[in-house]
């Protein structure tokens, strides 16, 4: 990953997360964007609670919202030397969840605009819940996206394939 501290989304992202998401009495979309990435001070914090390990550091991971019940959606820093947008996007939930939603940034465009947020595209606990497809994110991902649209299942599948150790990595860093 190219150093940074810079915490503003990228254009891509902020253009996506600027559209509404909507919750609608849990038949939509569980998802509460942030407006900059969480400080490298909060996101170690976090870590370190989600992982009882007081030497874990947030350093891996730009999180940039959360989900109802407190689950954090993130940029996983794994890709040494590679900007942002090609670093995975991944969740890792309130009671232990954790999932590889997609590949890189134009990845998750297309499963934001299939109707899926971070928590639904990375878990299976939501058997009877249907995607809400969003007109104004398939727009976002045609324009930053456009030769990455896949099917939102085809996407988290390939993503899980990249990164097949991401959960026994997290719960590596679990005490």
């Amino acid at each position: 990953m190219t150093a940074t501290n810079d915490r503003r989304f990228p254009t891509a992202l902020a253009a996506a997360l600027a559209v509404p998401f909507d919750y609608d009495g849990g038949e939509g979309i569980d998802f509460e964007p942030f407006d900059a990435f969480l400080c490298a001070e909060d996101t170690t914090d976090w870590l370190r609670l989600w992982t009882g390990n007081d030497e874990a550091t947030g350093n891996d991971f730009r999180v940039f919202g959360q989900n109802g019940a407190g689950g954090y959606a993130a940029f996983w820093l794994v890709r040494p030397d590679h900007p942002l947008a090609d670093q995975p996007v991944v969740f890792m939930g309130s009671e232990g969840e954790t999932g590889v939603v997609a590949a890189d940034l134009a990845d998750f465009l297309w499963v934001l605009a299939a109707g899926f947020g971070p928590f639904e595209a990375s878990t299976d606990y939501h058997f009877d819940w249907t995607p809400h497809p969003s007109a104004e994110r398939t727009a976002v991902a045609e324009r930053f996206a456009p030769d990455r649209r896949r099917p939102a299942a085809a996407i988290t599948e390939h993503a899980g394939q990249q990164f097949p150790d991401f959960d026994d990595i997290i719960f590596e860093l679990c005490r």
